[in-house]
C-alpha cells in the first residue's frame, strides 16, 4: 500500500511504523543518549550525515516523529525543533538573508510578530504586514527582494480563514517561498500542501502532542528546503529532546480522534455564544455568520477546536467572565485535552502595542477558548454560568 493511500487515522497511529512483519517493540523506544558509538572512523564519517551520530544532528525517536507528520501532511520530509517559536525563527533565518523582505499577513501570533517587527529588522530583513484576506494587498507588498509569504490559518485569536489556493499562486507567480503556521488547522482539518503550500508549521505543543506536557514545533514541506533549515538547525542547536519525541510520537496517535471530538465541542459552544445575550460576537470558522465560512468549508474537513468571542461591556467583564470559569480553565496555549481560557490582550498578543491590537482586531473583550474532549454539555453549562456572573450586579463592599 502506498503511503499516501492510507487515512489520516491511519498515518496518525503508523505513520512511520514498517509494516512487515517484525520481531521488536510495538512502542517507539526512546534513544535517550547524546551520541552514538562507531567501529571505526570510516563509519563515523558515514553516521554524520543519519540520526545515529550526535542527537543535535539527528536522533532515531526523533525520525518516527517527523516521518509521521510529514506522512500526515502528505509532504516530503519534517524537522522537529524545541518549540514552536523555535521552529519558525530556525526556518526564517535558514532561508532568509540581509536584504530580503517578507509579506506576511498583520493578523499572527504576537510572537512571531515581534520576531518579524523587532528582531528581523537588526539582520537586515524587514517584513511588511498586510490584511489577511486582501490579496491585493499580498500582492502589492512584494518587492524584488521579497523571498518569503508568511501567512497563518485559521488565525489566532481571530479565527480568519486564508485562501491557501490564492496565497500558494502567489507565491509560483513570483517564485517566492510560501510558509503556513497550521497549528489551529492541524493536519486532521487542513492539509495545506496539497494547494500549494511549500512549508507547514505547527506548534507541537499544541494539538499534535495534545496533553499539555511538552514543548516542541516541526516543519514539513519540500525535501530541499527541510535539508537548508536542517542545516541552520544543526548551528542554532535547536533540536528536539528524544524523550519528547517519544512523547510527541504518543500524542500523535490519538491525533484523529481528539481533533474529531473537539471539532464537535468547539461547534456547538460557538453556537450556544452566537445566541447568548451577553456576546458582542464569535469567531469559529464553521459557524454560518463566519465571514470565511464558504472558504473554510471548502478547504477545512473540520472548524478546530478553537472558539474566540467578545463580551458585551468591557475588558473587566471579559477578566470577570474568564475567571468565573470553572470547566475552561485559565491558562495560557491551547490544542490539549483539557479545556482552556485566556484573554490574547494578556497572553498571546501582550507584547503587542494597543494599536497594532487593534488593526488586528484584537479587543480587550475578547475571550479565546481552546476548547478540550469533555462532554459539550458540561462545558456549555460552564459557560453559561460564567455569563450569568458577568451580568450580576457587583456586590458593594461593606463598611
Amino acid at each position: 500500500m502506498k503511503r499516501n493511500t492510507r487515512h489520516p487515522e491511519t498515518k496518525a497511529v503508523r505513520g512511520a511504523a514498517h509494516l512487515d512483519k517484525k520481531n521488536g517493540p510495538l512502542a517507539t523506544p526512546i534513544y535517550q543518549t547524546s551520541t552514538f558509538e562507531v567501529t571505526d572512523n570510516d563509519e563515523q564519517l558515514r553516521a554524520t550525515h543519519t540520526d545515529h551520530f550526535y542527537t543535535r544532528y539527528g536522533n532515531p525517536t526523533n525520525t518516527v516523529a517527523e516521518q509521521t507528520i510529514a506522512a500526515l501532511e502528505g509532504v516530503d520530509r519534517a524537522i522537529t525543533f524545541a518549540s514552536g517559536m523555535g521552529a519558525i525563527t530556525t526556518t526564517i533565518m535558514a532561508l532568509l538573508k540581509s536584504g530580503d523582505h517578507i509579506v506576511a499577513q498583520r493578523d499572527i501570533y504576537g510572537g512571531v510578530t515581534k520576531f518579524l517587527s523587532q528582531w528581523l529588522p537588526k539582520m537586515g530583513i524587514e517584513t511588511s504586514f498586510v490584511d489577511t484576506s486582501e490579496y491585493d494587498q499580498h500582492a502589492r507588498a512584494i518587492r524584488p527582494n521579497t523571498k518569503l509569504l508568511y501567512v497563518e490559518s485559521p488565525t489566532n485569536p481571530t479565527l480568519r480563514v486564508v485562501d491557501l489556493k490564492t496565497i500558494a499562486g502567489l507565491a509560483r507567480e513570483h517564485k517566492l517561498i510560501s510558509m503556513i503556521d497550521g497549528t489551529f488547522g492541524t493536519p486532521i482539518n487542513q492539509h495545506p500542501a496539497e494547494y500549494g503550500i511549500d512549508l507547514v508549521m505547527h506548534s507541537g505543543t499544541k494539538y499534535l502532542g495534545g496533553h499539555t506536557d511538552l514543548i516542541c514545533g516541526v516543519v514539513a514541506g519540500r525535501a530541499d528546503l527541510i535539508e537548508t533549515i536542517h542545516a541552520t538547525r544543526i548551528t542554532l542547536g535547536n533540536c528536539m529532546d528524544p524523550h519528547a519525541s517519544w512523547m510527541l510520537v504518543r500524542g500523535l496517535k490519538t491525533l484523529a480522534v481528539r481533533v474529531a471530538r473537539q471539532n464537535e465541542n468547539a461547534l456547538r459552544v460557538a453556537e450556544f455564544l452566537s445566541q447568548h445575550a451577553k456576546v458582542r460576537s464569535v469567531h469559529y470558522p464553521f459557524l454560518k455568520t463566519h465571514p470565511q465560512y464558504a472558504l473554510a468549508r471548502q478547504q477545512m474537513q473540520g472548524g478546530g477546536g478553537m472558539v474566540t468571542f467578545e463580551v458585551e461591556g468591557t475588558g473587566e467583564d471579559a477578566r470577570r467572565a474568564s475567571e468565573s470559569m470553572r470547566l475552561f480553565t485559565l491558562a495560557p496555549s491551547l490544542g490539549g485535552v483539557e479545556s482552556l481560557v485566556s484573554i490574547p490582550v494578556l497572553t498571546s498578543h501582550a507584547m503587542i502595542e494597543p494599536g497594532q491590537r487593534k488593526k488586528m482586531g484584537v479587543t480587550e473583550q475578547m475571550i479565546r477558548l481552546s476548547v478540550g474532549i469533555e462532554n459539550a454539555d458540561d462545558l456549555i453549562a460552564d459557560l453559561e454560568h460564567a455569563l450569568e456572573a458577568v451580568a450580576a450586579p457587583q456586590s458593594v463592599p461593606v463598611g
